[in-house]
């Protein structure tokens, strides 16, 4: 079964943005072994929030991210209406669509963004790994990954890359 793999860029206190939506603090300076990471996936799930942010950055040939593959994009939303050609919206049942797509058979699935979406799925169980790259930078202020959960999640450390720039990049895998 495909695995869904949650892969953000998060700062050292916590927060998945700034107090404004900013995430200039993020560094885009190198790889930070995205090319591999793509390799391993060919869908991605993401929130309206998220996929509205990544649209005003798409270019004019759909590049979000320098070496992002094409893959299909699953946009949970209830509020919109339509999604751009290529992306499938999932206005309801979304943790029992997410179920579905989960199992069907593919790549991995990169749980790109959306903090709604990801504490659904976190929750829901469907969340495989968690792979952060946390920036030294204390923020202050801003989005929380992670809320309140109702219980403990135990993580095993699969990898960890420390770079030059002081980026340590964690992955871990989901115990249940």
């Amino acid at each position: 079964m495909r695995k869904v793999i949650l892969g953000l860029a998060i700062s050292l206190d916590g927060y998945i943005e700034g107090p404004n939506g900013e995430f200039d603090w993020c560094f885009t300076d190198q790889d930070y072994g995205l090319n591999e990471f793509f390799s391993r996936i060919d869908a991605l799930f993401i929130g309206r929030k998220s996929y509205e942010i990544k649209q005003q950055f798409e270019d004019g040939s759909g590049e979000r991210i320098p070496g992002m593959p094409a893959m299909t994009e699953y946009v949970f939303s209830r509020t919109l209406r339509t999604v751009k050609t290529g992306a499938v919206l999932i206005s309801d049942n979304a943790i029992d669509e997410a179920r579905k797509i989960k199992a069907k058979p593919g790549k991995d699935i990169w749980l790109y963004g959306g903090a709604v979406l990801t504490e659904q799925m976190l929750e829901a169980g469907l969340i495989d790994e968690l792979w952060l790259s946390v920036h030294p930078i204390l923020l202050g202020s801003g989005k929380q990954l992670f809320k309140k959960q109702e219980h403990r999640i135990n993580l095993k450390l699969l990898e960890s890359k420390t770079y030059d720039t002081g980026l340590v990049s964690l992955r871990y895998g989901i115990s249940n």
